[in-house]
């Protein structure tokens, strides 16, 4: 096969999960669908529960709010045209969008490694610096340390997506994943300088993921730590509780990649099918599973909800008894 300096393509076909038989693809997609209304549903609940509950208007609650908008997003970027490709086979993907697609899910994704870092880094300041917490950490600064992360990491998926337009891509354009992604889309490239491309994403991985993750490591062992050495078991207990929900959402949005990584360089090869499966689950399982981690392991939350079931419950009897006597 000869290969050429100059781009002779124009779509990317996206098998989706290549090996699944055209019998299970109803079943796929009606699954599909369901994970994007979860989703969906999920996300924004947390979000109305945030913005009208003003007791929540805190920079915690200001950190989950982020991420409850960063997961819808990465839905609408990931499954509808994953459900195309099994509703309408439409497979193609054109040049542009492909690219797009993956500025996205990287974009989204290394953002959602720097708003887990400022959680846990806000924690340890409410656990080490009690006193100081109320000025360090306030809606302002939160807001601003989000918005920083989000402008620098835009900025560097920008630089990470040009990169791998400067390669060629001739004859080769079928893409074995589920959406475009840098790995998948850069080997399919051609030329001498493939390697070098695909060096620096590696790079960049590394400092989007690992970067985070070793502030988050240190902040939460030293949370650990200071919890271990209190001396009012209701205070451990609290202390823990509040972390809790944090440290599980950190741990299904690492540990899956950490495996992954390690696995491929410790000499584990995945079939194609199962690294396609693998990769979905722990790209969208996280989206549709932390709504429920916040409702029920965040204490405020929970009290905010219950708070509202109760009411409405007491407000429905009312109407009912009051219906009653006036007959």
């Amino acid at each position: 096969m000869r290969y050429t300096n100059i781009t002779t393509i124009k779509d990317f076909i996206i098998t989706g999960f290549p090996g699944l038989p055209p019998e299970y693809f109803g079943s796929v997609s009606v699954l599909l669908l369901l994970v994007f209304l979860a989703i969906v549903v999920g996300n924004v609940f947390i979000l109305v529960v945030i913005i009208y509950e003003r007791t929540l208007h805190k920079p915690t609650y200001l950190i989950i709010f982020y991420l409850a908008m960063t997961d819808i997003t990465f839905g609408f970027v990931t499954i509808p045209k994953l459900l195309g490709r099994y509703w309408w086979n439409d497979m193609k993907s054109s040049f542009g969008a492909c690219f797009t697609q993956m500025y996205f899910v990287h974009s989204l994704g290394a953002f959602t490694s720097s708003l887990l870092m400022i959680m846990a880094f806000d924690r340890f300041i409410a656990i080490w610096l009690p006193f100081r917490y109320p000025v360090l950490i306030t809606n302002k600064t939160i807001c601003a340390a989000c918005g920083l992360c989000c402008v620098v990491t835009l900025i560097r998926m920008l630089g990470l997506v040009l990169h791998a337009l400067s390669l060629p891509y001739c004859n080769l354009n079928i893409i074995t994943q589920c959406y475009c992604d840098h790995l998948s889309i850069t080997q399919l490239g051609c030329g001498e300088n493939v390697a070098y491309v695909r060096f620096v994403a590696m790079v960049n991985s590394m400092f989007s993921l690992l970067g985070p993750l070793t502030i988050i490591i240190c902040s939460y062992i030293s949370i650990i730590i200071a919890a271990l050495k209190m001396s009012y078991a209701a205070r451990r207990h609290k202390v823990l509780s509040t972390c809790a929900p944090q440290i599980f959402v950190t741990c299904l949005y690492y540990v899956p990649r950490c495996f992954v990584y390690l696995a491929s360089n410790l000499g584990f090869s995945f079939s194609t099918d199962v690294r396609v499966i693998i990769t979905m689950m722990y790209s969208l399982i996280p989206c549709a599973i932390n709504p429920v981690i916040y409702c029920f392991k965040t204490q405020d939350i929970k009290d905010v909800l219950i708070h509202r079931f109760k009411n409405s419950k007491v407000h429905v009897a009312f109407k009912i008894d009051y219906k009653h006597s006036s007959k």
